[in-house]
């Protein structure tokens, strides 16, 4: 059996909302149309999606593995049309993901020279789509940290970086010449990965910047970001206990492309 991923989307679209009008208004389709497709859905794959009552729409076991099976499923096949619309508009392209701080110059260089012919093309990716840029076919590969969802991808560690304290100029600690993490205790710390319900996302490190000068919070950071980011109402300071900050090379777990074996060997070379 084929998983049909037009109905995929479907399912999808009543999974988020849990409410089959609103849902039909989402995709531009007729509700009993909807309805036909999830009911068909459920029989290819022999297992109820949905539960329906009167008091509305709730998602069996069944229907939450599916929901979460489904983004990966209807990302790779994004991927995989946008890679063959790029294939099919003329030269080999390969684009490449990096993080703030991350140098990825060497790498292009030494690629490019065994690799003429390749049109290579760079583009920044933040913590919280890094991942997704990857699988939906937007980039070919990345520069990553954590954290980021591993499911899907492949990860190649290529190095460690020291991580620095990012502190307000007029901080009580600016000025030391290193810090223990216990010295930073009682201090409040940004909330990013994991903020709490009313918390603005913070998503570039030009946003913890403000927050950080403005006195809202400190944070960590990999030390290529200290050397490459310079703000008079910022200061770093090295805390040499903390823990290091690792960098991955990322691309698709079941892409299997040389262009990506080759980048990836250059980026490797140079630890």
């Amino acid at each position: 059996m084929d998983l049909d991923l037009r109905k995929v989307r479907y399912f999808t679209a009543v999974a988020e909302l849990l409410h089959f009008g609103r849902a039909a208004e989402r995709l531009h389709i007729a509700q009993p149309v909807l309805s036909r497709q999830i009911r068909s859905l459920e029989k290819d794959l022999g297992a109820p999606l949905f539960e329906r009552d009167s008091h509305g729409v709730a998602l069996t076991p069944a229907g939450r593995q599916l929901l979460d099976d489904a983004g990966h499923l209807l990302a790779a096949a994004d991927a995989s049309r946008r890679r063959v619309r790029r294939a099919a508009r003329g030269p080999r392209r390969l684009v490449v993901g990096f993080r703030a701080g991350v140098v990825v110059t060497p790498a292009l260089r030494a690629f490019g020279a065994a690799h003429p012919d390749i049109d290579v093309q760079t583009r920044r990716v933040e913590w919280d789509d890094q991942a997704r840029l990857i699988l939906d076919g937007t980039v070919d590969l990345a520069y990553v940290r954590r954290p980021v969802d591993e499911r899907g991808l492949t990860l190649m560690p290529l190095f460690t970086e020291a991580r620095v304290a990012m502190l307000p100029a007029d901080h009580r600690l600016a000025g030391k010449p290193e810090l223990a993490l216990s010295d930073l205790d009682g201090e409040t710390w940004l909330r990013y990965a994991d903020p709490a319900p009313d918390d603005v996302p913070i998503r570039s490190v030009e946003e913890k910047f403000e927050r950080v000068a403005a006195g809202t919070g400190i944070t960590l950071v990999p030390v290529s970001i200290a050397e490459q980011y310079s703000r008079p109402d910022i200061t770093y300071v090295p805390v040499p206990d903390a823990e290091p900050d690792q960098v991955y090379l990322a691309w698709e777990a079941g892409r299997r492309s040389p262009m990506i074996a080759a980048f990836a060997e250059a980026a490797g070379s140079l630890g």
